[in-house]
C-alpha cells in the first residue's frame, strides 16, 4: 500500500476514474451484498459456531478497509493535466516506446501515479526501477536498468502524450 500519511498521491484521470468506480462498486454492490450474508447467517441462530458469519464479517471489515483507503486515495488525489504535461521529457501521463539495445524489441510503457501500477499491461510508476531511469529523459536517450534478471539498455525512441 502506498504511504499516504500527509501526502498527495499523483495520477492520471483514467487512474482517478478507476478508483472510483471501483469505491462505488464496493459501497453500492458489495457493501449490501456481504450485509445480506451476515443477515442470512444471523438467522441460523447460534453464532458461536457458525462459519458463514465468521466469513461474512471477516469479509466486511475487508471492504470497508478497502474502502477507506480508496476513499483517502481520492481525498489527496493530484491528478495530472494533460495541459501540464509538455510530451518532451519522460514523466507521469506520457506513453514511452523504448527499444532494448540488446535483443531490438520494441516496447511502449505508460508513465503512471504509484496507486495505477499494471506492469504486466505496460502501466510503470516513477517508483519502478525502469520508470526511474526513464524519468527526465528525452527521446534519443539510452538508459541503463538493473532489474532482478541483470542490466537491460533502453533506448527511447519516441515520448507520446
Amino acid at each position: 500500500m502506498v504511504n499516504m500519511v500527509n501526502e498527495e498521491v499523483i495520477m492520471t484521470q483514467e487512474g482517478y476514474d478507476k478508483i472510483d468506480a471501483e469505491l462505488k462498486e464496493l459501497v453500492s454492490v458489495k457493501r449490501p451484498e456481504i450485509s445480506d450474508r451476515i443477515r442470512e447467517a444471523l438467522s441460523y441462530g447460534d453464532i458461536s459456531e457458525n462459519a458463514e458469519y465468521d466469513a461474512a464479517k471477516n469479509e466486511q471489515a475487508e471492504n470497508e478497509d478497502r474502502i477507506r483507503d480508496l476513499e483517502n486515495m481520492l481525498r489527496k488525489a493530484k491528478i495530472v493535466q494533460e495541459e501540464d504535461v509538455k510530451g518532451d521529457v519522460v514523466g507521469i501521463g506520457l506513453d514511452v516506446k523504448v527499444k532494448n539495445t540488446d535483443t531490438k524489441e520494441e516496447t511502449t510503457f505508460s508513465i503512471v501515479g504509484a496507486t495505477e501500477s499494471d506492469p504486466f499491461n505496460g502501466k510503470i510508476t516513477t517508483d519502478s526501477a525502469v520508470g526511474k531511469a526513464l524519468v527526465g529523459c528525452k527521446a534519443g536517450d539510452t538508459v541503463q536498468v538493473e532489474i532482478p534478471d541483470g542490466v537491460v539498455n533502453y533506448k527511447i525512441m519516441k515520448i507520446i502524450k
